[in-house]
């Protein structure tokens, strides 16, 4: 593969901007000094042109979730994301509420049957979707990976992915739906073991050819979209895009054929993407680690925790936020750290009061990790709309044991 030295750098100094690009945050209390530290990092590149953070901001590699950072003609993998177009996805059923409660074992036998969780879950044999004809050459990762993405397909992964069933709540007429309340199918989940290779490939691929870069700042190395290796990963990363969104797909399909359910209306979106939009008369690529594209008029899914609520929202196209909102409540803690100061004795008394039932998860996904959903959501009011609230009933997550892959 040619490798074009201009983008190389090698024997370059390190030549720190006269100011750092502007960035906006959303959200004061409660966010992780570190979190700030890293999205002020990420402002200080070269190629950086704007950014913003959202209110559910913690620590990540690089960027922090929750960080959005326009670029000029450069991607950054790790200011996208390890898991690669990790989606939201949201079915409105043709069942009653009580359903949840009064069938509730068939519906933990289809949630157990329709996906697997965990690292290295399959399916053999691999179901069928057409992504998989697709061309998969476009990169060395994707050509070594292929056979595995078709094997997980319709899988969910493990760390903070979920597929649940809970009550959604109309307040007014929305996206094709009455007023009231319904029973919906919710998931979370991405690109799974491809999406994850994809992105340390090329997030080595680039620091190599950025060897200037400061030790604190090697994470945040880039890919010039217009060398090979830049257009390698755009490549691959819209093919995750279109997998992760085959990946729902599977998912909800076969929940809605084991219920014999009717579909009455549908949401998702995907965080952890690289986009290109104009912003300042400017052609520019938009990454949302973590944040979820809240364009004028755009609607999408912001989760909570296991056990709290997560909303329907409509965007409100505010340029400073590069038309983005929070993807979820967000970690309070670490998942070491909530290990370490919670038990499932409270897991479960938290669970029991918000009338959860809760199939399997790890011990760091129990709601206290978490902020809290209602404060974040109120520190972005002025970038998203809600429309529709979310209230988990039925939750599965990877068993304990698995390691994290969001």
């Amino acid at each position: 593969m040619r490798r074009d030295k201009s983008i190389i750098g090698a024997g370059s100094e390190w030549v720190p901007r006269s100011e750092p690009a502007p960035y906006r945050r959303w959200g004061t209390t409660d966010m992780d000094p570190q979190a700030i530290r890293q999205m002020e990092q990420a402002c200080q590149l070269p190629p950086a042109v704007m950014g913003a953070l959202m209110p559910d901001a913690h620590v990540g590699y690089g960027l922090p979730i929750g960080g959005v950072l326009a670029t000029e003609r450069v991607v950054i993998p790790y200011a996208v994301g390890m898991d690669i177009a990790c989606r939201m996805k949201l079915s409105v059923l043709d069942m009653p509420v009580i359903d949840i409660r009064n069938r509730e074992s068939h519906l933990i036998r289809v949630l157990e049957k329709a996906t697997r969780f965990g690292v290295g879950a399959e399916f053999k044999p691999a179901h069928n979707h057409p992504v998989m004809d697709e061309d998969w050459s476009v990169s060395p990762v994707t050509v070594r990976c292929r056979d595995k993405a078709h094997a997980q397909l319709g899988t969910s992964g493990s760390g903070n992915h979920f597929v649940e069933f809970g009550r959604l709540t109309l307040e007014h007429d929305a996206f094709g739906l009455k007023a009231g309340e319904y029973c919906a199918l919710l998931s979370h989940s991405g690109s799974r073991g491809t999406g994850g290779q994809v992105a340390t490939y090329y997030s080595k691929l680039a620091l190599k050819l950025h060897p200037e870069l400061p030790r604190e700042l090697g994470q945040l190395a880039w890919l010039d979209l217009d060398s090979d290796p830049g257009r390698e990963y755009w490549l691959a990363m819209e093919l995750m895009g279109r997998y992760a969104a085959a990946n729902h797909e599977l998912i909800h399909r076969e929940v809605v054929r084991l219920l014999g359910a009717v579909v009455l209306a549908g949401v998702e979106n995907h965080h952890n993407f690289a986009w290109r939009e104009k912003y300042l008369g400017r052609d520019l690529i938009v990454h949302r680690k973590g944040a979820t594209p809240a364009g004028l008029g755009v609607i999408g899914i912001i989760p909570g925790s296991m056990a709290t609520p997560g909303y329907v929202v409509r965007g409100r196209g505010v340029g400073e936020s590069l038309n983005s909102a929070a993807h979820g409540a967000g970690r309070r803690m670490s998942r070491s750290a909530t290990r370490k100061n919670f038990t499932w004795a409270e897991g479960r008394r938290f669970l029991a009061e918000h009338d959860v039932t809760l199939i399997s998860a790890g011990l760091d996904e129990v709601p206290m990790g978490y902020k809290d959903i209602e404060s974040v959501m109120a520190a972005q009011a002025d970038l998203v709309e809600i429309i529709a609230r979310f209230d988990p009933k039925l939750v599965k997550m990877a068993p304990e044991g698995h390691p994290a892959e969001d």
